[in-house]
């Protein structure tokens, strides 16, 4: 009888020791999900960005968004700080003035055009956007984006040209 009951107790000792370490461990594993869990929810808060706020609240859009390392850059058109036209007729300036502003986003999430990903263009006269591209080099030193080229009916107004949009990844 006294060996039953060693037994039993010795039986009773080691379930209860099993229970009491797989409860630590899911405990743990718990705890590990939460941190885990903010840690992605911060890091995935969006943060917007308006290059000219006035513009972007009147249109109803953000220029850029950042989530995590990606940024989102809204396509840049050649304008001024009033949403007015800018190089009006001149395709090339209107490029250039678009890289400047992209330029100005980039700096502000302290990125370059090496940290693009993927550029989309869009025109309204892809065959004079092709004579102009060579200045795309001075922008992608270090090669270019992915992306795609499309030859669009317009764009939000008749004196726009090109359109200018980027992807982008910040390493940390």
């Amino acid at each position: 009888m006294k060996r039953i009951t060693n037994r039993l107790t010795l039986l009773a000792t080691l379930f209860a020791l099993t229970f009491g370490f797989q409860s630590c461990e899911q405990k743990q594993k718990e705890e590990t999900k939460e941190v885990e869990k903010e840690v992605i929810v911060e890091s995935e808060k969006p943060e917007y960005f308006l290059l000219r706020p006035e513009v972007e609240k009147a249109y109803g859009y953000s220029h850029a968004v950042k989530i995590g390392n990606s940024i989102k850059i809204s396509g840049a058109v050649s304008m001024d700080n009033e949403g007015n036209p800018t190089a009006v007729g001149d395709i090339e300036q209107q490029m250039k003035n678009c890289y400047a502003d992209l330029e100005k986003i980039l700096k502000h999430f302290g990125c370059t055009f090496d940290d693009v990903v993927k550029e989309d263009i869009f025109t309204t006269d892809m065959a004079q956007m092709l004579e102009k591209s060579a200045y795309r080099a001075e922008i992608y030193k270090n090669g270019f984006p992915t992306g795609s080229w499309l030859e669009v009916k317009g764009l939000a107004l008749p004196e726009f040209m090109v359109e200018i949009e980027l992807e982008v990844h910040k390493s940390e």
